[in-house]
């Protein structure tokens, strides 16, 4: 485990281990195996972020289920805009089923009640929110997060499917800027 990286102009120190992230992805999985148990549920991975934690994630169920990947397109480009003007790559038919949004970060909220709108206007039976991280002091929606594997202060943060301008995504730990 490296325990400080540089990313373009910030440095960055160790904020949360491989080892507890993994921890949690599992406890998070055992909530879901026993709340989803015969609801054969869609897991709704949003890209790019989310894909470590989509990926262990599903290593930890034993329900049946599956598994598809969305990306949203906000009108400025951020993530935490809340302007959602396109949700991409959703092909399935989630009328009546259980759709379980997979997040890697959960802040503002604003982005996930829009995403969380666009869903329920295709009919599906419930929705709900797990999300890898929450930052609980920058939420200016009220939103019901189902499962939360780990809140965190409103540090920026890299790793494990989180990154600063592209990069940073590939590292196994979470990291916090120091700088």
């Amino acid at each position: 485990m490296q325990q400080t990286i540089h990313i373009k102009d910030k440095r960055f120190r160790t904020f949360i281990p491989e080892a507890d992230i993994l921890r949690e992805v599992r406890r998070v999985a055992e909530e879901i195996n026993r709340d989803m148990a015969g609801k054969n549920p869609l897991f709704l991975s949003v890209l790019n972020g989310s894909f470590m934690f989509t990926s262990d994630l599903m290593k930890c169920l034993d329900i049946p289920c599956e598994v598809s990947f969305v990306k949203l397109a906000s009108y400025e480009g951020t993530s935490s805009t809340g302007k959602v003007k396109e949700l991409v790559g959703l092909n399935e038919d989630i009328s009546g089923r259980t759709v379980v949004i997979v997040e890697d970060i959960v802040d503002t909220g604003l982005t996930m009640k829009r995403l969380i709108e666009t869903l329920e206007a295709k009919s599906p039976k419930e929705v709900r929110i797990a999300t890898l991280l929450v930052k609980p002091e920058k939420l200016q929606v009220k939103l019901h997060i189902d499962y939360a594997a780990m809140e965190i202060p409103n540090d920026f943060i890299v790793g494990y499917g989180l990154d600063y301008d592209g990069l940073g995504r590939n590292y196994r730990d979470i990291y916090a800027v120091t700088d």
